[in-house]
């Protein structure tokens, strides 16, 4: 697998130092299924699908550069990682929903796509923990 150095440091973690950014995730995404706010939900899910990707990621022995385009990066590799095309497509209409909100002056989120997004990462959360 190719590692882009721009975005991607070679250095090893411990298993203990993994296990805790898999427990981030988990907390995040705990915190987005027990609210009601489409809002809240969407962002703790997004989080919580970065996450997992960056845990991924240090399980590799690769450390996520932060720096303009690193959210591409790591959905990209979290992709190439787990061989699952589902999780670029996924992870860029949440990328590009979350970036039309932050810059654009907002997007709504419905109902129906937070929903699908949650599902979505909690199926990722347990494949993720096959990993680690």
């Amino acid at each position: 697998m190719k590692w882009n150095s721009a975005f991607f440091q070679k250095r090893p973690f411990t298993k203990q130092q993994i296990q805790q950014f898999f427990d981030n995730a988990e907390r995040d995404l705990s915190i987005a299924m027990t609210n009601s706010s489409v809002e809240v939900i969407f962002t703790f899910t997004y989080n919580a699908f970065l996450k997992l990707g960056i845990t991924l990621i240090s399980s590799n022995d690769y450390k996520v550069k932060s720096r303009q385009g690193h959210h591409v990066q790591i959905i990209y590799q979290f992709s190439r990682l787990l061989k699952d095309e589902k999780i670029e497509i996924y992870g860029e209409a949440m990328r590009r929903k979350r970036n039309i909100d932050l810059y654009a002056g907002g997007c709504l989120v419905t109902q129906k796509e937070v929903k699908e997004y949650l599902n979505f990462v909690k199926k990722l959360l347990k494949k993720v923990k096959q990993f680690i």
